[in-house]
């Protein structure tokens, strides 16, 4: 993974111009069949996703959420708020900050964090670490044979605290009066993507929570993978859409990715606007 700010900016950019390229010509044809058949409806959405992938469905026929928070039993989840993700300076800044930066993410992270203190409601976090001994694993996904190759999130052990303070493992500077309250849960690490490896779901219930309000990194990634089994124990989930970004690369958009399964799984999918005014009601 290249760390040259300058040359992932320069690869990047080249990256969007041949996929918007791309989008325009598949927008261009998809609005030339639909003009054919006589559907402005059709043409207006193609035009719009043409311009912008990730907005909201302009015709969405998918059912509407009915959603409704009660604070006594509702959680703010953050996952993988940490250096790495969220930093310039982390590890995988090169391929995930485009997209951080284009949804605001870090900002975005934040206010949740603030609505959710101030409406007094559970919030956890859910980290990934990696200690010397995962480093040892006799097979690994493809994504992870990539952290662990260049060092992500790791730790010198599970008792041992030694140079995380700024570390790419440790949490965003700005988070940490949020998180180091005394009150914020902090649960075992996540080892591979979701929370079936760790104790979140005990946490929450021993809170009696059962409503989940899901933002952090990185959206295809933990973040799909914590939605996803809060869902299947029975939990109420909604996605903080811009809450969290993913990984832009040749092979795929993750964050696009993440989105269609977002709507097509969640129970709610709210900006961060929407979030906080939720949290506030």
């Amino acid at each position: 993974m290249c760390t040259d700010h300058d040359h992932n900016h320069d690869h990047a950019d080249h990256k969007i111009s041949r996929r918007t390229a791309l989008r325009g010509g598949l927008a261009t044809a998809a609005t030339a069949g639909a003009a054919l058949a006589g559907s402005a409806a059709g043409t207006a959405a193609n035009a719009q996703e043409a311009a912008d992938p990730y907005a909201p469905t302009p015709n969405p026929v998918l059912p509407p959420s009915s959603m409704v928070l009660d604070l006594k039993r509702t959680a703010l989840v953050v996952t993988d708020p940490q250096n790495d993700f969220l930093s310039p300076d982390g590890v995988t800044w090169g391929v995930v900050g485009e997209n951080v930066t284009r949804n605001n993410t870090v900002a975005n992270i934040e206010a949740l964090f603030k609505a959710a203190k101030a409406a007094d409601i559970t919030v956890a976090v859910s980290p990934h670490y990696y200690y010397p001994t995962d480093h040892g694993w006799k097979f690994e996904g493809t994504l992870e044979k990539l952290m662990h190759k260049i060092g992500m999130f790791d730790r010198p052990g599970a008792l041992n605290t030694e140079g995380f303070e700024g570390s790419g493992a440790d949490w965003l500077e700005q988070y940490k009066p949020y998180i180091n309250d005394g009150k914020t849960i902090v649960t075992s690490p996540h080892k591979i993507y979701g929370n079936d490896t760790n104790d979140l779901s005990l946490q929450l219930r021993k809170q009696g929570v059962d409503q989940v309000v899901l933002a952090g990194m990185s959206a295809n990634l933990c973040t799909e993978s914590h939605m996803r089994e809060l869902i299947e124990q029975g939990f109420e989930v909604a996605v903080v859409s811009d809450g969290t970004a993913a990984a832009v690369v040749p092979d795929g958009d993750g964050y696009l990715a993440a989105l269609t399964n977002f709507r097509f799984i969640a129970n709610a999918v709210w900006t961060t606007e929407e979030a906080v005014k939720h949290l506030s009601a």
